[in-house]
């Protein structure tokens, strides 16, 4: 599936409605250039989930932010400055995985070998100053649904 965010605001909107659909454990792993939309995407899902906006930053020394203050605990990942995917096995990044949360995980192509196996993948593509393409992928089937529930509560 496919989306065009025409503004901060259709972005903010389009995790709100990701957020509508998920579930404890689900990843959500994105994927992008640098300024493409990930910081905003991530905050859409944790305003969907409850939290304030301004209480998710992307902070590029920090890998691993959680935040207990929403409906449901949401882990989120900035891998930006991670060299190998060795460097975060250290920091027992797969209690945030597979928990009573939810992990949204920017840059997560970082993560090489160490990706979940199943996921809800969201590449953003920017395509002019305001405009962004978000590619959906669903590994699993589980994301499959997920993609379907998107689609559903996501309206211009």
């Amino acid at each position: 599936m496919e989306l065009i965010s025409r503004s901060i605001n259709d972005t903010l909107k389009i995790g709100r409605a990701i957020a509508k659909g998920l579930k404890p454990e689900d990843i959500v792993c994105l994927s992008g250039n640098l300024g493409s939309g990930k910081t905003v995407l991530t905050k859409g899902i944790a305003m969907g989930l409850g939290i304030e906006k301004r209480k998710v930053i992307s902070s590029s020394f920090i890998l691993i932010r959680q935040h207990n203050n929403g409906k449901i605990p949401f882990y989120h990942f900035d891998l930006y400055r991670l060299k190998s995917p060795a460097d975060i096995m250290s920091l027992g990044y797969e209690d945030y995985l597979y928990t009573n949360g939810i992990a949204v995980i920017e840059w997560a192509d970082k993560l090489g070998y160490l990706l979940p196996k199943e996921y809800l993948g969201v590449k953003l593509i920017t395509r002019t100053y305001s405009q962004r393409l978000l590619k959906f992928t669903a590994y699993g089937a589980r994301y499959k649904e997920l993609i379907k529930e998107v689609r559903e509560n996501f309206s211009h």
